[in-house]
């Protein structure tokens, strides 16, 4: 099996999954920052390549990247290489950081906005009134980038906070 089916067939696998792993919370961030614009099997395809330039989706590891660090990355010929979003990727480590000592990490920010009711309707909507728009502000208050509210609905729905329900 090719890295490529692989990063699919995890991503497949995983999503829609409880997650409470901060790692893992964290490697489908990375997905969903870099799925915008792109079908989400060539967002997902990457999840090898993603973990190998991300140091296996270590915030710590990551935070600390510098301009070196991006230039190398941005030339990868495997990679997605979108400066803007290989940036948001060390940004969001960043903002990983700064939820402590509030959460203890990712996992336990994003849980703390699982809602009673956590069905959502099949589509996902760029509505205001959605929990992914509500979390998205919350996490750009924070420091995190390119997370929209239709990206974190999907991170929402991904990691298994809220329950997609297909009518």
């Amino acid at each position: 099996m090719s890295d490529k089916t692989n990063g699919i067939a995890r991503y497949h696998a995983l999503f829609g999954t409880e997650i409470h792993d901060p790692r893992v919370m964290f490697e489908m961030l990375t997905v969903n920052v870099f799925q915008p614009g792109l079908n989400w099997r060539i967002a997902a395809s990457k999840l090898p390549v993603f973990d190998r330039v991300f140091k296996h989706f270590d915030v710590y590891e990551i935070a600390k990247f510098d301009e070196p660090d991006f230039e190398k990355i941005e030339a990868d010929p495997e990679m997605i290489r979108n400066p803007r979003k290989i940036r948001a990727v060390v940004q969001n480590a960043r903002a990983v950081l700064n939820l402590s000592p509030e959460f203890k990490d990712l996992a336990d920010y994003l849980w703390s906005f699982k809602p009673k009711d956590d069905l959502v309707e099949n589509a996902l909507v760029q509505d205001s009134s959605t929990l992914g728009a509500l979390v998205a502000k919350d996490m750009k208050k924070r420091g995190f980038t390119f997370v929209g509210p239709i990206t974190v609905e999907l991170l929402l729905v991904g990691t298994g906070i809220l329950k997609r329900i297909t009518p």
